[in-house]
């Protein structure tokens, strides 16, 4: 079995595009793979966060995660902070890494420029505790969007750097995982930029847990085109392209189809579906997620992915430490 490792931070709603792009994969590749799924709320504090949203966040992305279809007596869920090896050996993969390289990771020079002078320590040494959360676990495919290539591409540079300095099998160099069958999801609003749970244009996303109403508001408002004829053509017709990816994802239908089904019938009736399919996708999840929020059935998985998560981390974390001269006796 293969190792999977995939980590989302509690830092905001999660939208349709994570569903589609990401949660939904997950509880497919756990039927066939050891399957590690972290809430990297350590990650989050890279910026500031509310102490008590950090915390309610937190909690909700967990009972996302199992509303989704995640089976914790099949794969392991579980909360960065909760697994001390990763700050333990973040710190280890910190030292490991050059300014230069860190500086060089598109993501922090994009928030970097948005943060004037005071540019958080925490956002330049984000990928060697990425790297951290990754390589604890012995992975071997680490599934991510292309937003996260980069940071996968140094992950495996600090695990070869390791093994070059302290021993050739003490990480595994995980694969980067691009074909997960996820969908990717764009913007209602500019359907040529992902869809973000940080969108300031609310209209733009629908998140996992938008009621009905709200969902079938947004569709319909969504860009679209004056042709009001249902067909697939990213750079022409990217809005329209967008709803047939989202709708042909949740009826698992190809384009060809979709345009088949929807032949004649214009814009109107086309979105109206859309919405009915992605509510019924969203439904159940919303209700199992209420379900669980405040539920001691969530804290106890919670705690049994603690304790497996930490148990696989301290098996790594301990060849590190002897690796590196890092102990007393």
């Amino acid at each position: 079995m293969a190792v999977i490792f995939s980590g989302i931070q509690p830092s905001g709603n999660l939208t349709l595009g994570n569903y589609l792009g990401a949660l939904r994969n997950f509880s497919k590749m756990q039927e066939e793979n050891e399957c590690y799924y972290c809430v990297v709320n350590q990650h989050a504090i890279t910026v500031h966060q509310e102490p008590s949203l950090l915390h309610q966040r937190t909690r909700e992305l967990a009972a996302i995660y199992l509303a989704s279809g995640l089976d914790p007596e099949k794969a392991t869920l579980f909360v960065q902070s909760e697994v001390p090896q990763h700050a333990q050996l973040g710190w280890i993969m910190t030292t490991l890494s050059y300014v230069g390289e860190l500086e060089r990771m598109t993501q922090y020079k994009d928030k970097a420029s948005k943060q004037g002078d005071s540019i958080p320590a925490g956002l330049l040494t984000y990928p060697p505790l990425m790297a951290a959360d990754i390589l604890l676990y012995r992975t071997n495919f680490v599934p991510v969007g292309e937003d996260q290539k980069q940071h996968l591409e140094i992950t495996r540079d600090l695990a070869q750097r390791f093994n070059r300095l302290y021993g050739e099998d003490i990480f595994v160099v995980p694969e980067i995982y691009l074909g997960q069958g996820g969908t990717r999801v764009m913007s209602l609003q500019e359907p040529t930029k992902k869809m973000s749970k940080s969108d300031a244009n609310t209209t733009a996303t629908i998140y996992v847990l938008d009621e009905p109403k709200v969902i079938e508001k947004k569709i319909k408002r969504a860009q679209t085109d004056s042709e009001n004829s249902v067909h697939y053509d990213v750079v022409q017709k990217p809005g329209i392209s967008n709803l047939m990816d989202i709708y042909a994802a949740l009826t698992d239908s190809t384009h060809e189809e979709v345009e088949r089904e929807f032949a004649g019938q214009g814009y109107g009736a086309f979105k109206k579906a859309v919405a009915e399919a992605v509510i019924a996708a969203l439904e159940p999840i919303q209700q199992r997620y209420a379900a669980l929020l405040d539920a001691t059935e969530l804290d106890d998985i919670l705690d049994q992915g603690a304790r497996k998560a930490e148990a696989k981390a301290a098996v790594t974390y301990q060849r590190v430490v002897e690796a590196m001269g890092l102990y007393r006796k």
